[in-house]
């Protein structure tokens, strides 16, 4: 997933087209990939980007059934940690759709580039189930109605919405989207390595606050909302291609 590293910055490349899901093996190539990045002295930067026309569609439905979720709701979180609390500035390039853990992966980045026609949304709540990344991730990065709102109807946000919502630092034409990451990632490893680590810790909440929220939401997934039948409805209709019927209360 590591695609070079040169003049300061690193690159990775979700690489699982059409839609890079993100699988629980996508997942653990991931962080290798950040642990190998982080030991790298004069990093100043990472560039995450994605083959294709998605950036990502999401995770694995199937891995969200019983009893795959209870090892892959930990990993995916820790991987959103890993990313977030990485210790130099990470920049995503987004084109097309950026959905479910797709989003909250980008999320865990500090900037985001978008092209025109990206799609954002976190469309969970469909299948009964809850964006956990998300939840933690959303309020800290825009308002707490919009952050309610893409939570609570799972609707798409689109690319000129997310920017005035402060989801996304810039929106430029789907085939510019790689030139101008790069060329943000520019403005950013001219800089001192020093100052940019620093800097990313004065920017972040503290690693192991975020971490704990992340694996506090994660429990709630895995111990209230999976216990739930709606949650295995919604799941198990979806790969079905049914509509779920949810339980009445």
């Amino acid at each position: 997933m590591v695609d070079n590293i040169s003049d300061g910055l690193g690159r990775l490349v979700l690489d699982q087209p059409p839609l890079n899901i993100l699988t629980r093996s996508a997942l653990r190539d991931l962080r290798v990939s950040l642990e190998e990045l982080a030991g790298e002295p004069d990093l100043r930067a990472v560039l995450l980007t994605a083959t294709g026309k998605h950036f990502s569609a999401g995770a694995d439905v199937g891995e969200h059934l019983p009893p795959a979720y209870v090892e892959m709701i930990p990993e995916f979180l820790d991987t959103i940690a890993d990313l977030a609390c990485f210790p130099v500035p990470v920049i995503a390039a987004v084109r097309g759709r950026c959905l479910g853990g797709g989003f909250e992966l980008a999320l865990g980045a500090d900037l985001i580039v978008a092209g025109e026609g990206a799609l954002f949304g976190q469309p969970e709540i469909v299948l009964g189930v809850l964006p956990p990344a998300a939840c933690v991730l959303l309020p800290r990065l825009t308002t707490p109605s919009l952050a309610a709102e893409i939570v609570y109807t799972g609707d798409i946000v689109d690319a000129r919405r997310a920017l005035a919502a402060g989801l996304v630092s810039r929106v430029v034409p789907d085939a510019d989207v790689e030139a101008e990451a790069e060329k943000l990632a520019g403005q950013v490893t001219r800089h001192s390595a020093a100052a940019l680590r620093v800097g990313k810790r004065m920017l972040t909440d503290s690693p192991d606050t975020l971490r704990e929220a992340l694996r506090e939401a994660g429990r709630m997934y895995d111990e209230e909302l999976m216990a739930t039948a709606d949650a295995v409805e919604g799941l198990t209709s979806f790969l079905e291609k049914r509509t779920p019927e949810w339980a009445h209360r």
